[in-house]
Order: C-alpha cells, then sequence, then structure tokens
C-alpha cells in the first residue's frame, strides 16, 4: 500500500480544514478503509496537531456521511451499502447530467480551458501509481465542471454526494481497465462542452456515472456476498 503523508503546516485560522481536508483525502485515497477506527491519539500523531483540532475535523466528516461514531468504539470510516450507493449514483448521474448541459450552454470560454486543464491533469495522474494524486486530480475536475455550470444548488448538493462517493472512488477506479475508460468518458465530456453540444454533454456524463456506478456496484455486491 502506497504511503501518505499527513504532516500539515500549522496555519491557526485554517488549521481545522486542513486536518478535515487531510483525513477526507486519506479516506479518499484508501489509506483509512470503510470500517476501520479512527482513533485520536494516532490522529493527532500522523497529522502533527493537537486533539482539538482532530475531534472537530471528525466531527464535520461525521456530518458529511464520511466517518461514524460507533458506541463502545469511537469514530470509524463510514461503509456504504449496495443500495445506498445505487441510490447515490442515480441521483449524482442527474444532478452531472444538469451541470454538463448549464455548462455547455453557460460555460465562458475561460472555464472550458480550465475544464480541458483538469482532463489532461487527470491523465498525466493516472499514468503514475500515486492514488491519492489521482483522486484530487478526478476531484479537481469535478469542482471545475460544478463551478462552469453556474448553479451553486447543484454544486451543493453535488459535494454532499461526493463526499459520500469518496468512499467508492478509488475502488472504482482502480478495477482492470476503468482508469482508461474513466479518461476517454471525461474527455467525451469536455468535447461536447467545448462543441456547446448540451444534449451531448448531459448524456456523456449521465454516460460516465453509469460504468462507474456499475463497477463500484459489482465490486460492492462481491463484498456483501463474500464471507469475511
Amino acid at each position: 500500500m502506497s504511503t501518505i503523508d499527513l504532516q500539515i503546516p500549522r496555519q491557526a485560522a485554517t488549521l481545522r480544514l486542513l486536518v478535515e481536508d487531510r483525513i477526507r483525502s486519506a479516506i479518499a485515497a484508501g489509506h483509512f478503509k470503510p470500517g476501520q477506527r479512527l482513533v485520536e491519539r494516532e490522529l493527532c500523531e500522523q497529522i502533527g496537531v493537537g486533539r482539538t483540532s482532530v475531534r472537530e475535523a471528525l466531527r464535520q466528516l461525521e456530518a458529511e456521511g464520511l466517518v461514524v461514531t460507533v458506541p463502545h468504539r469511537g469514530p470509524e470510516v463510514s461503509s456504504i451499502s449496495h443500495d445506498e450507493a445505487r441510490q447515490l449514483y442515480e441521483l449524482r448521474a442527474l444532478l452531472e447530467g444538469f451541470a454538463g448541459r448549464n455548462f455547455a450552454e453557460h460555460g465562458s470560454d475561460a472555464a472550458i480551458a480550465e475544464l480541458g486543464r483538469a482532463v489532461d491533469s487527470f491523465a498525466t495522474a493516472a499514468q503514475g501509481s500515486d492514488r491519492a494524486a489521482l483522486v484530487a486530480a478526478k476531484t479537481r475536475f469535478y469542482a471545475v465542471l460544478m463551478q462552469g455550470a453556474g448553479n451553486v444548488f447543484v454544486t451543493q448538493s453535488l459535494t454532499t454526494l461526493h463526499n459520500r462517493i469518496t468512499l467508492l472512488r478509488v475502488t472504482s477506479m482502480t478495477q482492470g481497465g476503468r482508469l482508461a475508460d474513466s479518461i476517454a468518458e471525461i474527455r467525451a465530456i469536455f468535447d461536447a462542452i467545448v462543441a456547446r453540444d448540451p444534449d451531448r454533454a448531459e448524456a456523456a456524463c449521465k454516460q460516465h456515472i453509469a460504468m462507474a456506478a456499475r463497477v463500484a456496484l459489482a465490486v460492492l455486491a462481491h463484498q456483501e456476498t463474500t464471507p469475511a
């Protein structure tokens, strides 16, 4: 398993946000796995901050659904069931389809150029073995897509969904052949937006989510039917 550096510089005004981001990124990269306990003392040592900052960060991540507090065990990384994942992907497809359509219709040329750079960054990250960099590049692509769509409420809703999907993103992207397909799919989204074709952009976004869902749900179905 690849190592991940959780240390952060001390910046008092944003310390809690930085701690949240580091733990969130570690979960996304698979460093902390579903069901794994998150021991405050160990996190303090790994990140290099005090317990108050870690405790506040865990409280926020619990509100996002990434962490759950289990009686007599404490906080641990949330698990997601097959049915929960199916519902998340269904709603995400609708919202991202809308985002793609809006971007194609109303996105600025500067936003489209930024989306192109995000696509290229993801393709570059896919050539390496750093899972954290791969997830960060994909997250950036979605952030640019949402911003270019220009709807703050869609962005808020998708951010919540993406936080939950974080638990599955590495699983889906690292299945055999999926990474190459994912690159092709987001290039199709970009090409449709460049062409200012809202129907094609919406369809490309929905197709991308459908393919990711198929892979992730197959993995979850296998996990739920395989004895521990």
